[in-house]
């Protein structure tokens, strides 16, 4: 095999000439409207972050990905400090800046972007404040407004189109649906903000029902079976990744729609209540949904990969796809750009989380602590190295499309409409 630099993709080359070099927020000035950071690079943060596949591999993916809608359930696209400990500065700022560059490398061609709303930490000192969480959406939109790569979709038809023109589509979501409270309309805000995927707790109990870590999960309060009916209603699909597994087997018995994990694991693999058991993964394909295997560090891991990397991520997709089938799969990375044991260790607080989940008091089996994950290190590269890995593990074309997108896409059409 050639040593020499493979020539970039035609998609990728068509959507660097959108990208045209834009940087977040560059229709201000940086020192007199905000506070500019040193920020990492989209590309190349951590040198031979991933594997490298045999030219046989590398020609099936690219073809793949110039044939097939490329879906991410879960990603943050967002760009991170280059010194962790300006982590909470640059929150408070409220100005995440957007990674277009390593967008435009990714070959994902729709990102359900998970955004930061999950430490809103602008006006509040803690995570999941209203007027933070309407504040990050509309910053995000009013940056997405100055440039032509990234368009926001609210639609299936919507996300064919930017595919189409050589866009990458973004799904707005937040990851839980704290911020509204007990108000159930401001379901109907998020949605015209265009949230079209809503967690409905995040690892701390909410008044719709019970974080995962939590002890006491009693399934859904009478205002989380209404919000749930609320977001049948509206179109809105319903994630349980982070509700402990009373309140997601309640979601997924109630609904009147396909509920889905957009990122987790198996926990018969590893045994975390980060992972989800077989009965909360069967409950949600059930339901036609489906679970987005996800590759955030100390998340992921087995028995036999016990450092973390993309082959452990694989294994936990084939083991989510031995017990509930391949048509209710998919990949939800949960990656961003920067430094993301350094950005847990700064927010864990927020979320009762002491981030020691490594130490001989966990419980868990032991396994060594990585600094990235290899082969998902970031958004753009962690979804084309799934599908590479499927490749050369012999899958065939039409099962690595149910699982790069065709699965999130049957479950978009149901909910949103095509």
């Amino acid at each position: 095999m050639s040593n020499s630099p493979r020539p970039l993709p035609r998609k990728t080359r068509a959507r660097l000439d959108l990208w045209r070099s834009y940087r977040s927020y560059q229709y201000l000035q940086a020192g007199r409207d905000f506070q500019a950071f040193d920020l990492v690079p989209a590309l190349g943060r951590v040198a031979d972050s991933g594997p490298v596949w045999s030219e046989s591999v590398e020609t099936r993916a690219r073809a793949f990905e110039e044939e097939h809608l490329v879906i991410s359930a879960h990603d943050h696209l967002s760009l991170r400090p280059a010194d962790p400990s300006g982590f909470a500065a640059y929150r408070r700022q409220g100005r995440e800046s957007i990674p277009y560059e390593g967008i435009a490398h990714s070959g994902v061609d729709l990102f359900f972007d998970g955004g930061p709303a999950a430490v809103s930490m602008i006006r509040s000192h803690t995570s999941w404040d209203w007027d933070d969480a309407v504040s990050d959406l509309a910053m995000r939109r009013a940056d997405i407004a100055h440039q032509q790569l990234v368009a926001i979709v609210t639609t299936l038809e919507e996300a064919r189109r930017a595919r189409a023109e050589d866009r990458v589509g973004v799904v707005l979501t937040l990851e839980s649906a704290s911020p509204i409270g007990n108000d159930i309309d401001r379901l109907d805000l998020l949605h015209g903000l265009g949230v079209r995927l809503l967690g409905l707790v995040y690892s701390e109990s909410n008044q719709l029902g019970s974080g995962l870590a939590d002890t006491g999960d009693a399934g859904l309060t009478a205002l989380g079976r209404r919000a749930l009916r609320r977001m049948n209603d509206l179109g809105i699909i319903v994630d349980v990744s982070h509700t402990g597994d009373a309140t997601a087997l309640d979601a997924a018995r109630r609904s009147s729609a396909p509920v889905v994990i957009t990122h987790a694991g198996s926990r018969a693999l590893w045994p975390t209540a980060r992972m989800k058991p077989d009965e909360v993964i069967r409950a949600c394909a059930d339901t036609g949904g489906f679970i987005g295997v996800e590759a955030a560090p100390h998340t992921t891991i087995t028995a036999r990969h016990p450092r973390h990397c993309l082959d452990s991520v694989m294994e936990h997709v084939e083991r989510c796809v031995e017990l509930v089938g391949i048509d209710h799969v998919a990949f939800g990375p949960d990656t961003n750009f920067g430094d993301h044991t350094a950005w847990h260790r700064t927010f864990a607080p927020l979320f009762g989380k002491d981030d020691k989940d490594t130490s001989a008091s966990s419980g868990l089996p032991a396994h060594e602590r990585v600094e990235y994950v290899h082969g998902c290190e970031n958004p753009a590269e962690a979804v084309g190295n799934m599908i590479r890995w499927l490749f050369d593990h012999g899958y065939s074309e039409e099962d690595v499309a149910k699982l790069a997108g065709g699965n999130v896409r049957r479950v978009a059409a149901s909910v949103w409409g095509s």
